[in-house]
Parts: structure tokens; C-alpha cells; sequence
């Protein structure tokens, strides 16, 4: 089954594990130690990403280790584009709102004085 990268960031173990590798490949050993986890809910959350084509395993000889295919993450990068395009224009006009709001409002302060 081909899952898309949404399912891999949904999860915060995942993350973690996408930053643990992100920098350097790590063996599934490694990569188990910094959760409190058994490792084979390790291995099912880097099968998980791997299904997502942000992580590949490479073998050398007995060790498996874990490298981050980021570039999957642009996916992300370019849906939440739209969203925050959408935000900026909404905030904008909420602080041209109220900055119009405060003005009224010293005007009504100050004409009762």
C-alpha cells in the first residue's frame, strides 16, 4: 500500500524519528533508543515513512540504517502554502480592523474630555 506524506507527519513519533535522521542515517537500534517504545512499534512507524518515500533502508552487512528522504516534505510545504496565503489576507484584515477600532475609540475618549 503507497501512503502519502500527510500520514507520516499526522504522527508525533514519526516526526521525531524524521528529525532523528533527517541530519544522519541511523540504524533501527539507534533509532529505537531515543523512544520509550519496543522496537517493533519502531519498525512498523519507519515502515509507515518508509511507505511514504521519506525514509529508504540501506543495508550494510547485518545493520539496516534509516536516511531521510526529505524532499517528500515539499508535498507539505506547498499545500500549507495555499492556507497561509489564505491567513495572511484574513490577519491582515483583522489588524486593519481593530488598529480602525482603537482610533474610534480615542476619538470617543477624547471628544468627553
Amino acid at each position: 500500500m503507497r501512503r502519502d506524506v500527510f500520514q507520516a507527519i499526522a504522527d508525533p513519533t514519526r516526526r521525531e524519528i524524521i528529525n532523528l535522521i533527517a541530519y544522519e542515517s541511523m540504524n533501527l537500534n539507534a533509532v529505537s533508543d531515543h523512544f520509550n517504545i519496543s522496537r517493533p512499534a519502531i519498525s512498523k512507524h519507519v515502515k509507515i515513512l518508509m511507505e511514504c518515500g521519506l525514509v529508504v533502508i540501506r543495508q550494510e552487512g547485518r545493520e539496516r540504517y534509516c536516511e531521510a528522504q526529505l524532499h517528500k516534505l515539499k508535498e507539505v510545504v506547498n499545500w500549507a502554502e495555499t492556507y497561509r496565503a489564505f491567513w495572511t489576507k484574513k490577519l491582515d484584515a483583522l489588524e486593519d480592523f481593530l488598529a480602525k477600532e482603537k482610533l474610534a475609540k480615542e476619538k470617543r475618549v477624547s471628544k468627553r474630555k
